[in-house]
């Protein structure tokens, strides 16, 4: 039996409306690194992973997690749902396996990849210092 409080229709049609570019975060993480100045291009295709936001010149790619979608280690992160379990954890590690992978590739084309985790726009301070730190040449 379910605890899904949709039938199976009706949750093929909430997560076909889960984005994938353009998610809310990863808008707020854009306007922070306009109002720094910053200039960048969005979603490269080219690039292992299509990062969310790429610096050709600095050879920095950024990409912007969902800390559920990604498994954080924070509080929202380490959630186990516990409808369809199996599938979940199967899907999370995926997720991280993937990321782990491309990594790896940006790092051997030279690329400096940057995570950017979801939680981390609660303290837009804090986080506009971490991303200062990364760009100061």
């Amino acid at each position: 039996m379910s605890t899904d409080v949709f039938s199976p229709a009706e949750r093929s049609a909430v997560m076909r409306r889960v984005k994938g570019k353009n998610t809310g975060p990863e808008r707020v993480l854009r306007g922070l690194l306009t109002r720094m100045g910053l200039r960048y291009r969005l979603h490269r295709k080219d690039l292992p992973g299509a990062p969310d936001i790429a610096f050709i010149g600095r050879r920095t790619a950024i990409f912007m997690h969902g800390c559920f979608w990604h498994g954080h280690d924070c509080r929202r992160g380490a959630r186990q749902p516990k409808a369809n379990a199996d599938y979940w954890i199967a899907k999370i590690g995926g997720n991280r396996a993937r990321d782990a992978a491309n990594t790896e590739k940006l790092l051997a084309m030279g690329w400096r990849p940057v995570v950017v985790w979801e939680c981390e726009l609660k303290d837009e301070g804090a986080l506009q210092a971490r991303l200062a730190s990364l760009f100061k040449s």
